[in-house]
């Protein structure tokens, strides 16, 4: 379906082109899909930055989400969190450990400029794929608290399990 990176950008930029002329605020999820929200952003004459949030990952499968986490520590868990033995207790160590993994990426980036404000602003989050939606989500839930004007969801690859 795609080459690499660049190509799924860029066909995913061709799929939002009707966003170019509004000033969007292109916000990419790290790591993944920075390469691709850099692309979206100059496809739309855009502004280009990250949300910082990461997965929780279940005990003993670390490749596999039970939920996110933002910057401030507002979590989201998905409905499967419990079953995949996910107890109060782990989910809080969970937490803690990707608190301070997002703690130092907002260091790192801070470093550079601070955040650009999604207020009032057409906002494209930007993921590299989805396969539980877990990041999207936390990252969609931080954003409605820093009041765009519009909100969209942007990712060239997701999983039709993702919530």
């Amino acid at each position: 379906m795609f080459k690499d990176r660049t190509d799924a950008a860029q066909q995913l930029s061709q799929r939002l082109r009707h966003y170019r002329g509004q000033h969007p605020l292109v916000l990419a999820i790290p790591r993944g899909a920075v390469p691709i929200a850099h692309v979206l952003a100059a496809a739309l004459d855009g502004d280009l930055d990250v949300v910082l949030v990461h997965k929780l990952c279940a005990p003993f499968e670390p490749e596999v989400a039970i939920g996110a986490i933002d910057e401030t520590g507002r979590t989201w868990l998905a409905p499967h969190a419990h079953a995949m033995g996910a107890t109060p207790a782990y989910i809080q160590a969970e937490r803690q450990r990707q608190l301070h993994v997002l703690h130092d990426r907002r260091l790192r980036c801070s470093a550079i400029r601070s955040p650009i404000s999604a207020t009032g602003r057409l906002v494209i989050v930007v993921d590299d794929g989805m396969a539980t939606g877990a990041t999207m989500m936390a990252a969609l839930q931080a954003l409605r608290e820093r009041h765009p004007a519009r909100l969209v969801c942007a990712t060239p690859v997701a999983s039709s399990n993702a919530s």
